[in-house]
């Protein structure tokens, strides 16, 4: 079976003076997926979504957007997509049923009216329709803001950090809504810096850093190019030493230390390793353990692998 690509960039390039954001930036997103696309502050994550939205043009490279060219075809890119950054951007004098009107009118999309009402009840804002969208939550403010971005129905809609600064309440209302518009049939690229979010939302992630896509594949691949993770916690800090040797031994991989929870740790790409065998080996070697785990990789640690900058202990990368 043949894919078809709603997003496929090659070799995009962006300078701002001495600063070169996108440095060759490839891209392959499937119709009616969510792609995923994370990556430390700076990384070019912004950047990239400004270039394959028009609105930015590239220094080098090409790109198809919904079978339309980026640069020869920008109008036409420009009807196909949809936008939303990462600040509101409704205007806070108006209700929240005018701003949809608004945005409808702008977009000269037909029956404005109807398709305002549609999204208000879609995205839950009905009862709140003729409210100053000032008096608005924040998580209110941006599925109202996600809602005028769907006023034309577009193929492709670009998600700049949506849920950045929202309560967990409202990221899983628009998590939802991300759903549901890829069960719809719409493209979403997604831009975030909570790894949680790219895991739970995304089929394929596209890692970048310093403007390139380091790596690519579903959250599932990502997390099995590096493996699991063993750690230990040891009774005593004198036993560190011991601890490292036997995962030195059993896992290939050079051993973490965390000296103020007495803890060593190490990546394996073993299949065969067990908690109990590691337990086992710990025990013939004369370590005295308080408590072992062997756990499945998560994002955190295919950042800390593929990007070598850790992420913060909130799901932020740093």
């Amino acid at each position: 079976m043949t894919t078809t690509y709603a997003v496929l960039s090659e070799g995009l390039e962006k300078r701002f003076r001495d600063v070169r954001a996108l440095r060759g930036l490839d891209l392959a997103v499937a119709e009616g997926t969510v792609c995923g696309v994370l990556g430390p502050n700076g990384a070019g994550k912004t950047t990239a979504v400004r270039v394959l939205a028009t609105l930015l043009r590239p220094d080098a490279g090409s790109a198809r957007i919904a079978g339309h060219d980026l640069v020869r075809e920008p109008d036409a890119v420009r009807r196909a997509i949809g936008v939303t950054g990462q600040y509101a951007s409704v205007d806070g004098d108006l209700t929240g049923r005018e701003n949809l009107r608004l945005f409808a009118k702008l977009h000269r999309a037909p029956k404005a009216s109807a398709r305002a009402d549609e999204l208000l009840e879609r995205f839950e804002l009905a009862e709140a329709a003729n409210r100053p969208t000032s008096t608005y939550s924040g998580g209110m403010r941006r599925r109202l803001d996600l809602a005028a971005s769907l006023i034309t129905r577009p193929a492709v809609l670009f998600l700049d950090e949506p849920t950045t600064g929202l309560d967990p309440a409202s990221r899983n209302q628009i998590w939802q809504a991300v759903r549901d518009l890829a069960a719809d049939g719409t493209t979403v690229l997604l831009t975030t810096q909570y790894l949680e979010e790219a895991d739970r939302l995304a089929h394929d992630i596209v890692l970048v850093d310093r403007g390139r896509a380091a790596q690519r594949g579903s959250p599932a691949q990502l997390k099995a190019l590096i493996g699991s993770y063993a750690e230990v916690v040891v009774a005593h800090a004198d036993a560190m030493t011991a601890a490292a040797g036997v995962l030195d031994q059993l896992t290939g991989g050079e051993p973490h230390f965390d000296h103020e929870r007495r803890a060593v740790g190490a990546v394996t790409t073993d299949p065969t390793l067990t908690l109990p065998r590691l337990v086992r080996e710990l025990d013939a070697a004369g370590v005295p353990l308080l408590d072992a785990s062997l756990r499945p990789p998560t994002l955190d640690d295919v950042f800390l692998r593929l990007t070598d900058r850790p992420a913060d202990p909130k799901g932020l990368v740093a």
